[in-house]
């Protein structure tokens, strides 16, 4: 698995509240853990409402897809789509690699919170 792809899984757990924020301790720099600090008691990247699964199981969030982008040696920028139940979040942030070779997130931002809208004339109740 790349970097790239094991942050958006990590940082998804936590901005879900699968895990607690301390949990990226060790993996962050600078202002990263300030920012999920700043993020997490939301959970954004959890699923509306009550979503459920085909199963009747609750919709757990996925990470859908997870690009990078090399900005200079040692640096990444990468990007993901999260889905959440029946909304699609983007979530992006940089990697620095330090010089113990090991991989910290050093930035995180999200989309913006799409605006509400009405179900669906297929999806209400009859």
């Amino acid at each position: 698995m790349q970097p790239h792809d094991m942050f958006a899984w990590r940082l998804l757990a936590v901005l879900t509240g699968e895990r607690p924020v301390h949990w990226m301790l060790g993996h962050t720099v600078g202002e990263a853990y300030e920012q999920l600090v700043r993020l997490a008691p939301a959970n954004p990247l959890r699923a509306a409402g009550n979503a459920l699964r085909a199963d009747g199981r609750t919709a757990r969030p996925s990470v859908r897809r997870c690009r990078a982008a090399p900005l200079r040696p040692g640096v990444v920028e990468a990007f993901a789509s999260v889905k959440a139940g029946d909304r699609v979040r983007a979530m992006a942030f940089r990697l620095e690699r330090g010089p113990d070779r090991k991989w910290r997130c050093a930035a995180v931002e999200l989309g913006a919170e799409p605006a509400h809208r009405a179900p669906h004339a297929s999806a209400r109740p009859r």
